[in-house]
């Protein structure tokens, strides 16, 4: 299969699929909901630290270009520092740590949306315009991990769709209680997350040319997904501390860390 083609399945996996996924939820109980986002965020965090330090970070240091180990730490260091400051900017916020231990609220109908408007109103504008910018990002990561390897593309799609459905749940949430219906909340989600096609069609033909700086990029993508598993998702799970509870996130964390490392072998 042509290299192109995949890359847009595999970025519409990542972005359009993670926002279907994301509003079947919207359809369970708010018990099941309650439930279930947890969970999804303990197996998020093991897909992306799987991703991190089982793909990406080694196929940067074997890439065929070779790339000094001590810049490529540099640049890891450097990633994770700039993600720090962009979401200080409220340019990467997306509340990921809101998900693990704050109550989800109840939804409105799509006929009464405007009933739950937040005096804030700009919060729902302002998460869309994030969405936009972090899925277009994640789409030129797909591409650039793609370039790279087919497998580390299929590896790196799969952790940004895992961490992508809490995260769009949330927004989604967000956008109902800033005013927005359920019809307009979707629409306005399915268009962001479009971002991710656009962004890794126009990483393809950039980066086509441009292979010396794919170790560089492979880094970056371990630096955030990095940043998002220890900054945004780890924080919320400490909030519940039983050991039964603790058991089931380092059960659920070792889960994603363990499809990763199959998904990458098995497609080796």
């Amino acid at each position: 299969m042509d290299l192109l083609i995949w890359i847009i399945i595999f970025s519409i996996l990542g972005g359009v699929l993670s926002v279907i996924v994301a509003s079947g939820f919207l359809l369970l109980p708010a018990n099941a909901r309650q439930y279930a986002v947890p969970h999804l965020i303990s197996f998020a965090i093991g897909a992306l630290l799987g991703a991190s330090f089982l793909g990406l970070l080694p196929h940067a240091i074997e890439h065929e270009y070779s790339v000094d180990p001590h810049h490529l730490g540099l640049t890891l260091l450097l990633g994770l520092l700039s993600f720090f400051l962009l979401e200080k900017m409220v340019l990467w916020r997306h509340c990921h740590s809101h998900h693990g231990h704050e109550h989800i609220p109840e939804l409105g109908d799509d006929h009464h949306g405007h009933q739950h408007q937040d005096p804030h109103k700009a919060a729902g504008t302002l998460i869309l315009i994030g969405d936009g910018i972090h899925n277009f990002v994640d789409g030129v990561l797909i591409a650039a991990a793609f370039l790279t390897d087919v497998h580390l593309g299929i590896v790196t799609a799969l952790a940004i769709a895992a961490h992508e459905i809490p995260q769009e749940l949330g927004d989604f949430v967000i956008l109902l209680h800033s005013g927005f219906s359920r019809r307009k909340a979707l629409y306005f989600n399915m268009l962001s997350s479009l971002a991710t096609v656009v962004g890794a069609v126009i990483a393809y033909f950039l980066l086509a040319d441009l292979q010396q700086i794919l170790p560089y990029i492979l880094v970056v993508a371990a630096s955030s997904f990095i940043y998002i598993a220890v900054a945004d998702l780890i924080p919320g799970l400490h909030s519940k501390v039983e050991l039964s509870e603790t058991v089931q996130q380092i059960s659920l964390i070792a889960a994603g860390v363990v499809f990763i490392y199959l998904a990458h072998s098995t497609l080796h």
